[in-house]
């Protein structure tokens, strides 16, 4: 038998797509990912994807050539910051700024995109997020923050998420 005629006999037999889908496949990479933080209260990690693409990843951290938490310790607790109060004193970055970053830093446009976080991004990396083109936000565990769902609203960004967190 010749190729032509055993092309012309092969049967595809359909089968159940057993998988995984796509949105908990991508969850468990962002869970991966999350694993390199060094952050001692929350390891974060985000993964942008875009036609079931990876395009870039981040988690937590400080920023580069900076020493990281487990070598130079935790500056909230030293000054006795309570979670969810200023944000901004930390010296690490958020794992979704630390993706867009990457993503920016190598010219991969995220417009369009997808990002796959293991929490609910913050009011700050919402307004980044949006400005990104992003346009789909899946995350696993809440985080108490309803500007960040007042900006995806309002700009049109979808959230799909676990559960989330009562405001403390």
């Amino acid at each position: 038998m010749d190729l032509d005629e055993y092309l012309k006999n092969v049967t595809i037999k359909p089968k159940k797509n057993e998988r995984e889908d796509w949105d908990d496949y991508f969850k468990r990479v962002a869970s991966m990912i999350a694993e390199r933080s060094t952050c001692f209260h929350r390891k974060v990690g985000a993964v942008i994807v875009k036609n079931k693409r990876i395009l870039a990843t981040g988690y937590n951290q400080p920023p580069s050539n900076f020493p990281h938490c487990d070598e130079i310790g935790c500056i909230r607790d030293d000054l006795k910051i309570p979670s969810g109060k200023n944000q901004e004193i930390c010296y690490g970055l958020h794992a979704e700024q630390n993706a867009l970053m990457q993503a920016a830093r190598f010219g991969i446009s995220t417009e369009g995109a997808t990002i796959y976080v293991t929490h609910k991004p913050c009011s700050v990396c919402a307004r980044l997020i949006v400005n990104a083109g992003i346009k789909r936000v899946v995350f696993i565990e809440g985080y108490p923050d309803s500007l960040t769902d007042f900006f995806f609203s309002t700009c049109g960004v979808q959230l799909v998420g676990g559960e989330e967190v009562e405001k403390g």
